[in-house]
């Protein structure tokens, strides 16, 4: 006959610390991650510059209207979608990098709290750094393609083999990241087949 009571829960470990000139050395060198908290605030300042450069673009478009073609509209939107993309790029890299290298955010209580912040892992922070480049540089060859007339071939041939090095790069660098994901979370996210 088996015993029906259940296990009991295994108790929580206790965090032990390396004593003496070892366990020193080894908070310094965890509290050297604050180093990096200046650097991801000092990133606003970049989100700043773009915000000047949107509403000098946007400005310009407004204020010459009337007298732009169609193609020139066109490009000037599509710079604003650019500088859009880039801090959408720059907001991931400075929540998710302090996040995971610096220290938790405690706003998860905030109703604006983006979900995606505690789910964003180093590897993802690549894959979306490099999506963002990629997309960026697709406007750029778009706006070109407008402008062919105004743009030599050489000029539209390198626009057009650095976006195809930055999608292959892109598609790499996803495969490399598959790659080293752990089997057990591949098998988790795989269909079940019947």
């Amino acid at each position: 006959m088996h015993d029906q009571t259940p296990a009991a829960p295994p108790r929580p470990t206790t965090p032990h610390e390396t004593p003496g000139l070892e366990g020193g050395l080894e908070r310094l060198f965890f509290g050297a991650r604050w180093i990096c908290a200046p650097l991801y605030f000092g990133l606003t300042a970049g989100l700043l510059v773009i915000l000047v450069k949107f509403l000098q673009t946007a400005w310009a478009l407004v204020r010459n209207s009337y007298t732009l073609e169609f193609d020139d509209v066109f490009v000037g939107i599509l710079d604003m979608i650019d500088l859009v993309l880039l801090a959408n790029l720059l907001l991931i890299v400075m929540f998710a990098g302090y996040e995971n290298f610096v220290s938790k955010l405690d706003v998860r209580n905030h109703r604006d709290f983006p979900d995606w912040i505690g789910h964003v892992t180093f590897g993802d922070i690549k894959i979306k750094l490099m999506a963002s480049i990629v997309a960026m540089s697709a406007i750029h060859v778009l706006a070109d393609f407008i402008r062919v007339n105004d743009i030599s071939s050489r000029t539209l041939g390198w626009s057009v083999g650095i976006h195809l090095a930055f999608v292959v790069s892109g598609l790499m660098l996803a495969l490399m990241d598959r790659m080293m994901e752990d089997p057990a979370s591949q098998e988790n996210t795989r269909p079940e087949q019947h």
